[in-house]
């Protein structure tokens, strides 16, 4: 190649090269929860809401669905001879920044706010991604935002996330480094913004020494899209466009999706970068594209026969309705108003959730053809068993009138249980440019809209039963609701078949078994500034506060009883202990570890996750459950961002939720906790 072709290929847009048999290639694909800004296909419930289902086997699957699509979806678009946008196989998934604070747009589209958690269903997600063939990806993933991006959003391209030694290694890096050596991912993301002065997109620290070095990644880096442009014009590091792209090629970004690179004929020609440095990142990218098969004859291929009868296939949406459902977090029950009961005879449907498609699709999704959605879904089974369903929305997403309460406070009086469909979707939070709901992407509060809250409150006095069914992608923080609904939901956003999964549970087809994959705090009030990046106060693992609902949290329609706990350290550190559904009804517990130090240090986690296991039991089933920790559960993180075993006495607590503050459980059937010493101290 010429160094005018090299330089070609080092962005998204890369041209054909005839002369030498190279076909036009874009590598700017999407696959956040389903092959997504490509038309027609399969949408999964939103990326919070499968961490919430704390089921790495199902992540797999799902993620192998959606590889299944993007091959489908390639091969129709290399027939027609297209190569665009959107028609590729390289993925800008997943998103596994940490979910530090409730108020970032984005937050939804993470696997919550534990590293741990974040770790195992990322490694699962590129897992059935990239697929198991020895030779060749299937997909390429793509772990992103590389690395402490989590907000603000509207300073994203300017801000500089200052970080302790501890909070990077103990917080911000961990997951990033098992996507890397345990999940092999093919490809990483550079963020917008800068960690302690350096930009991401031209980072030594984090690109060269910490990513390449360290962790012994052998993929290519991609900028995020104009992130390269930032180097010099918002964060002001260099002086000009060719200064940014070689700081950021010298450093290893290999791919700019943007169009700073055009000017690295200048940057070599002034002596910035070598044509040696701009050889590595082409033969990194080619190395993905040969490994995707694309200079292969088909027949080599292992995907290249699936077509276009696989996009929305009806056992992925079935796969869809079931991911959907599993996500699904019970709250509160009072009096087991949940399952319905079959003296139900009439419904109420109310609020602004209930008949909005934006709800079940989130962001960065393709196109359903037959959205189900909230309202549809309870319908349809309401209709199956004789129960008749009266509709009024109440208000819409941020605004209502005196009228529209009063319909919906009419439809409540003629029912008997009133099913409000209240929350958010996907316009008050979100990125950068935001809507006009909210501009900047973030949230200011964690409030539901007033408009909603005026219209649950006329609710709540009619006397009926109210089922609150929440949504969103993070934190609502409803005291005021919980401790007066009959029963409480947050089903997120929860894809296609959203609507469906949210009956099932509703009506008793599906008991519901997700967790919370963050804390639900009381305000806003409770957290640190939105812009301090370190983790004091912050999420499950550091906050002293008590949250309205913590991470891990979440009911069943049965009871499981937790006995016979024991754990081992060393190599293999593992808990085990028996639990028996002592219910009637059959249901999926998740099994949570976690360790409590009596004497970490302060700046250290009061508590962290070291293993999970969702596991099914029926109506007096009992089972050992084996519980592995992960590989560094017996260890923290010291200030200066080495990690130092655990001494002394530890707590390890076995449960369906975490225990209380002083890391015990009111009872046999939330949990049990064992003592475990470690080290040589007394």
């Amino acid at each position: 190649m010429t160094v005018s072709e090299k330089i070609a290929q080092t962005m998204t847009a890369a041209p054909a090269i005839p002369r030498l048999g190279v076909p036009a290639y874009e590598w700017w694909s999407e696959a956040l929860h389903g092959v997504a800004r490509a038309g027609r296909a399969t949408v999964f419930p939103q990326a919070i809401a499968l961490a919430a289902t704390f089921d790495e086997p199902l992540m797999r699957r799902v993620a192998a669905v959606v590889s299944d699509e993007a091959r489908a979806k390639f091969n129709q678009a290399q027939a027609r001879g297209q190569h665009g946008r959107y028609q590729g196989l390289t993925f800008f998934s997943p998103n596994v920044n940490i979910f530090r604070d409730p108020r970032w747009g984005r937050g939804h589209e993470t696997f919550g706010e534990d590293p741990v958690l974040t770790t195992r269903m990322g490694v699962a997600f590129i897992s059935g991604m990239q697929g198991d063939h020895p030779a060749l990806f299937k997909t390429v993933a793509t772990a992103k935002h590389f690395a402490v991006h989590s907000g603000p959003e509207a300073d994203r391209h300017s801000f500089d996330a200052r970080v302790s030694a501890h909070d990077l290694a103990d917080t911000y890096l961990p997951h990033f480094e098992a996507m890397v050596r345990s999940a092999r991912v093919a490809s990483v993301m550079a963020a917008y913004n800068q960690v302690n002065g350096e930009a991401c997109v031209a980072s030594p620290t984090l690109l060269r020494d910490t990513l390449r070095a360290r962790w012994g990644f052998l993929g290519y880096v991609v900028g995020d899209c104009d992130a390269i442009d930032d180097v010099w014009k918002n964060h002001e590091l260099v002086s000009t466009p060719a200064e940014a792209a070689a700081a950021a090629l010298r450093a290893g970004t290999d791919l700019d999706c943007g169009r700073t690179y055009r000017h690295l004929d200048e940057a070599l020609a002034r002596g910035l970068v070598t044509e040696k440095e701009l050889d590595r990142a082409v033969v990194r990218l080619f190395t993905a594209r040969f490994r995707l098969g694309l200079f292969d004859p088909p027949e080599r291929v292992p995907w290249s026969g699936l077509g276009p009868e696989l996009i929305e296939a009806p056992a992925h949406l079935t796969l869809a309705r079931e991911a959907a459902a599993r996500s699904i977090v019970l709250l509160e029950n009072r009096n087991n108003t949940l399952p319905l009961a079959p003296s139900v005879r009439r419904l109420a449907v109310v609020g602004p959730m209930a008949d909005d498609l934006p709800v079940l699709l989130a962001n960065y999704h393709g196109i359903p053809s037959h959205p189900v959605r909230l309202l549809d879904g309870v319908r349809a089974a309401a209709r199956a068993r004789g129960v008749t369903v009266g509709y009024a929305p109440g208000s819409r997403l941020v605004e209502t009138s005196p009228g529209a309460i009063a319909k919906a406070v009419a439809v409540a009086k003629d029912s008997d249980v009133v099913i409000a469909f209240v929350g958010l979707d996907p316009r008050p939070e979100g990125e950068q440019r935001g809507t006009r709901f909210n501009p900047g992407g973030d949230r200011f509060d964690l409030d539901l809209p007033a408009a909603q809250r005026q219209l649950v409150e006329a609710l709540l006095a009619t006397g009926k039963p109210v089922i609150a069914v929440l949504t969103g992608g993070s934190a609502l923080a409803v005291p005021w609701l919980v401790s007066r609904a009959a029963a409480v939901l947050y089903a997120w956003y929860p894809g296609a078949e959203g609507g469906h999964a949210v009956a099932d549970v509703l009506f008793g087809d599906v008991n519901p078994a997700g967790r919370l994959p963050i804390t639900i705090y009381r305000s806003a009030a409770d957290l640190p500034p939105f812009a301090d990046y370190a983790m004091r106060g912050r999420t499950y693992r550091y906050f002293d506060g008590e949250p309205l609902y913590g991470f891990g949290y979440g009911l069943s329609y049965t009871t499981f009883r937790y006995t016979q706990i024991g754990a081992v350290a060393g190599a293999f550190a593992a808990a085990a202990v028996e639990v028996e559904n002592v219910g009637s009804r059959l249901g999926d517990e998740v099994v949570q570890v976690y360790v409590i130090p009596r004497a970490a240090p302060g700046y250290a986690p009061r508590r962290w996750l070291a293993g999970f296991q969702r596991v099914s039991l029926k109506p007096g089933e009992r089972r050992i459950v084996k519980v592995p920790f992960g590989p560094n559960a017996l260890a923290y993180i010291d200030e200066a961002g080495a990690r130092r075993p655990l001494d002394g006495q530890v707590d390890i607590a076995v449960g369906g939720r975490q225990p209380d503050r002083s890391g015990h459980y009111a009872s046999d059937t939330e949990g049990a906790t064992y003592t475990l010493a470690l080290g040589l101290k007394n």
